[in-house]
């Protein structure tokens, strides 16, 4: 089913190894093209430009453009025990980890009367992005909101597309998640528009049709939803540019073939773009793989979408020579999630430079990491895990540093200050210091 890349006997490394490995093709210049009339639009029209492009794009026109507060309870009343209980655990393991990532303030002392404040200050206000396509993702809710609440944001916005067959309304899953965490500003809006919605703030007949601008845009979403926040970074602050999910699973020949096959099929079964890469030096590992996948894939509830990811021109099998070349073709390739089921797996996931998020061993499924491992599931795409990270509560945090210097402090370096100006040419810098000398 799946293609394969023979990279055997073949010294590449850098761009040109990058260029063995495609990706689906993406051409965001042309999405960007199409959502900036959109984003403009929302900008001046404000809720009447969203609630129009929710008739065009999702087939119904929402009641109001924020959620009502009894929809939420309802939605929350409403969900099953089993699904209750699985997004409670969910949250407490995403709190643990998270509260994990938070950096410590910290004091540093040049010498008496000298010294340099570390802080971290949340920004004020989110819009948190949930997709609502093909798959509704609950999960989403508790990734973004909980990244957000550990960091200390007071005040987070969520919004997810509305759903034609629930009035408007967006999922009722999503909803009753975004009332198990105490979220309250739920909106109805979707795609590019629920980004411009963010970003820009809009008004409408009331408070159901308003909504405040934001500092930061955070969550996954379509191609759109990224071009999207491409077009308002530096208006507000972005995560990432999120795309379709990616998984890369570098395997030996001890890794089991049934189990490796079931992992690269649970990413495709997200999207027909899903990319799903197996790197391995052993072809008898791909080949049982590759037949392991036709039984399974037949077999899924999705086999559709999955057959159409697993034989796009973005999934397919890399043959290497060895583990070394299988190392340099993961970082290459930086994939948003990265198994590695060899031999001293922990060793090797440890040498791994590039990727979204590493799972380590047989026993550590991407999966786990969509819903429950703690940690978080908007993660670089793309190949921009080379030099960007998942989410975290770093998204949603200022590094500010305070100087805190007395007499005594700039007394001690003023004469090396004024050279430093005099050499820049810039002497009045010089002057505001030695002037607090005389």
């Amino acid at each position: 089913m799946m293609r394969t890349i023979d990279l055997r006997g073949r010294e590449l490394t850098g761009a040109a190894l990058r260029a063995e490995l495609p990706r689906a093709e993406v051409d965001i210049d042309v999405a960007t093209h199409r959502v900036e009339p959109i984003l403009a639009d929302v900008r001046a029209r404000g809720a009447q430009a969203l609630a129009d492009y929710a008739e065009q794009f999702d087939g119904v026109r929402p009641p109001t453009l924020r959620v009502p507060a009894e929809a939420l309870q309802e939605a929350a009343e409403g969900l099953d025990d089993d699904v209750r209980a699985a997004i409670a655990e969910s949250i407490r393991r995403a709190r643990l980890g998270h509260e994990a990532q938070l950096p410590e303030p910290r004091t540093t002392s040049f010498g008496p009367g000298a010294r340099v404040h570390q802080r971290w200050i949340p920004v004020q206000r989110v819009g948190l992005y949930v997709p609502g396509g093909l798959a509704v993702l609950p999960s989403s809710v508790v990734m973004n909101v909980v990244a957000a609440q550990v960091a200390g944001v007071p005040e987070l916005a969520v919004a997810s597309p509305p759903q034609r067959d629930r009035g408007g309304l967006p999922d009722p899953t999503i909803l009753a998640a975004c009332a198990m965490l105490g979220i309250e500003e739920v909106y109805a809006a979707g795609g590019a528009q629920a980004i411009g919605m963010f970003a820009y703030g809009v008004t409408g007949a009331g408070e159901s049709d308003s909504c405040a601008a934001v500092d930061v845009v955070t969550g996954p979403g379509n191609i759109y939803v990224a071009a999207a926040k491409r077009a308002v970074r530096g208006l507000v602050g972005i995560d990432s540019e999120a795309g379709t999910t990616e998984i890369a699973v570098l395997a030996d020949a001890d890794a089991d073939p049934a189990w490796v096959a079931a992992d690269l099929i649970s990413q495709a079964e997200h999207d027909p773009a899903a990319a799903s890469v197996l790197i391995t030096d052993s072809p008898e590992l791909a080949a049982a793989v590759d037949e392991a996948i036709s039984m399974q894939a037949a077999a899924a509830k999705h086999a559709e979408r999955i057959t159409t990811a697993l034989t796009g021109p973005q999934s397919y099998i890399v043959l290497v020579d060895d583990l070394e070349q299988g190392i340099a073709v993961a970082d290459a390739y930086a994939a948003e999630h990265l198994e590695v089921q060899t031999a001293d797996a922990a060793a090797v996931a440890g040498r791994i430079q590039n990727a979204g998020a590493i799972f380590v061993g047989p026993y550590s499924p991407v999966p786990l990491g969509d819903y429950i491992a703690g940690s978080n599931h908007v993660l670089p795409t793309g190949g921009t895990a080379r030099f960007t990270s998942g989410l975290g509560v770093q998204a949603y945090l200022k590094s500010v540093q305070v100087v805190d210097y007395e007499a005594e402090g700039l007394a001690e370096v003023t004469e090396a200050l004024a050279v430093l100006a005099d050499a820049e040419d810039l002497p009045a810098h010089g002057y505001a210091a030695r002037l607090r000398q005389q």
